[in-house]
């Protein structure tokens, strides 16, 4: 079986640190800083995520001081001025929140990302609760996979399966990512396939394919 992590459960962040809705400002910024993060998820009862309290929604704050608020009411959203006066978590999220399943794929995770310009997606279960976080940086995890791991599935689980019999040894390699393979097969018309199904496997940086048809000689 594939050791591939195909799913937000298998990058993403277990346990990660959170506010309740009536936390402080202060204190949302004192935790972003101690670890390290651009946004917190905002929980109430026994762990539903019901907004993200991000680096944008607190910097109104700061960029509100000393402006002219007629001037800032035409420049920026209403909301953003309801921001600058916050002084909770709730106040201050965004909600509602984008969220995602552990089961979701990666490919899924990266395109919600893509399309709603977030960083962090909470990863919540089919109650809403929270599991865990998932950021763009976790994403990338795949790409530290050992080349040796990926050419042991790339060869069990395509290789050996699409060419029992080929006419000449199939050989994959692995190096910083790219793989490389050779040998010669009956049908070259597989030799396309073969090649989208490397490129689909976790940690596929790129594919040099050089396999032959029974007709190259």
């Amino acid at each position: 079986m594939s050791s591939t992590p195909y799913v937000v459960s298998d990058v993403m962040t277990r346990a990660p640190v959170a506010v309740g809705r009536d936390a402080p400002f202060k204190d949302v910024v004192r935790l972003m800083e101690q670890w390290k993060v651009s946004a917190l998820p905002v929980l109430e009862g026994e762990g539903r995520v019901i907004g993200v309290v991000s680096e944008a929604d607190l910097l109104p704050k700061e960029e509100f001081r000393n402006r002219d608020l007629d001037r800032y009411t035409q420049l920026h959203r209403l909301s953003d001025l309801a921001k600058a006066d916050a002084l909770t978590a709730e106040e201050l999220m965004t909600s509602p929140v984008v969220t995602v399943h552990p089961d979701s794929t990666l490919a899924q995770a990266a395109r919600i990302m893509a399309q709603r310009k977030i960083k962090r997606i909470p990863v919540v279960n089919g109650e809403g609760l929270l599991e865990g976080i998932v950021s763009r940086a976790d994403l990338l995890k795949v790409f530290l996979r050992p080349d040796k791991e990926i050419a042991d599935e790339i060869q069990g689980d395509i290789v050996d399966v699409l060419f029992p019999a080929p006419l000449e040894p199939i050989h994959t390699m692995v190096g910083d990512g790219v793989v490389t393979l050779t040998g010669k097969i009956e049908d070259a018309r597989q030799i396309p396939l073969t090649v989208r199904l490397v490129q689909a496997v976790e940690g596929v940086v790129d594919v040099d394919c050089r396999l032959r048809g029974a007709d190259a000689g």
